[in-house]
Parts: C-alpha cells; structure tokens; sequence
C-alpha cells in the first residue's frame, strides 16, 4: 500500500498489491478515524466521535446501530452510549424506521447550530454562577475579581455567540435561496 499526494493537497490511498484505490470503504474509515481524532482532541469522547464522522459521511446522514457498529466495528452497546451522548448534545436525532421496532440515528444539516445552541444556555448558567460567586467574595478579593473576570468573559462570549448565531441564520437562509 501506498500513499501519495493528489493535485489538490489530500493524501491518495492506493493498494499497490491488488492494482488500485483502496476503494470508498477504506477512504470513509480514514476519514471517520481522522475527523473523530480532532474531534477528541477537542474535548469530546472517543466513541461518540466515531459516530458523529460516521454519521456525518454517511451518504443519507442516517443509519441504524446494528450499521453504525458494524462500520466501526464495535459492540451495539458502544454505539448506544455514543448515541445517548450525541442525543443529549443535540448532534444527532433518533427517529424509528417506518414500519419497525428499530431506531435508527440522523445527523441533521443544522447541527453544529443546534449544539452551539445549547451551549449558549450553559453559558448563561455559568454567568448566573459566577455572579453568585461575586456576590459571595465580593469584588475586593483576589478570587472574586478572578470570578469577575471569567463571568465577564462568559457575558462576552454569549453577546458575541448570539450575534455570530444570528449572522449564520442569514448566511444560511441566502445560500438556501440561490
């Protein structure tokens, strides 16, 4: 097997020995692999990761577990912590297969907007803590303007993530017209 460099910068896997392209399996699963690595160096776990990019590069954005587990390879158990997590992150949906007693997972084309979403309550929460904290300890401490400081930055960060919010609302809605 060998890797080498196309026109436009990506890696080509090709698999010398049986004369071609490692086929469109192989290219998924590197890219699955390699999106949920930086996924994990982001903060998230390893396996609702896997799911998400495999999700994600699924061709109709929506598969069952029994799909998901054997794409991974891992155990249906593995796959419905992920997707318990992922579920209550707002990154994927499950809906039931018409006809079935089986769940099957969506990845909707929204949902970087519905999890940033639902950061901005957390951010709330946290600014609501913080000035408890500041009550407490008062302004005149070290660890209340330390306290000042971090609720400042999360007022910041939720003036701004609304405003950027809003900004991609529209962008969206005038890319869906054209």
């Amino acid at each position: 097997m060998g890797e080498r460099r196309r026109e436009d910068g990506r890696d080509e896997i090709r698999d010398d020995a049986h004369g071609g392209d490692r086929g469109e399996a192989a290219a998924t699963s590197q890219f699955v692999e390699r999106f949920a690595a930086q996924l994990v160096e982001a903060g998230m776990t390893r396996m609702p990761a896997r799911v998400f990019a495999a999700l994600l590069s699924s061709e109709r954005g929506v598969m069952s577990s029994a799909e998901l587990g054997e794409q991974l390879k891992v155990s249906p158990a593995a796959v419905s912590g992920a997707i318990r997590y992922l579920a209550q992150v707002n990154m994927v949906i499950r809906e039931r297969e018409p006809g079935s007693r089986r769940e099957r997972y969506r990845v909707q084309g929204n949902q970087w907007y519905e999890a940033l979403t639902n950061r901005d309550s957390m951010l709330r929460r946290w600014r609501d803590t913080m000035q408890e904290g500041l009550d407490h300890f008062g302004l005149d401490t070290p660890q209340g303007r330390r306290i000042n400081e971090t609720m400042e930055f999360f007022q910041f960060l939720e003036v701004e993530l609304g405003s950027l919010m809003e900004r991609w609302a529209k962008h969206r809605a005038e890319q869906l017209g054209n």
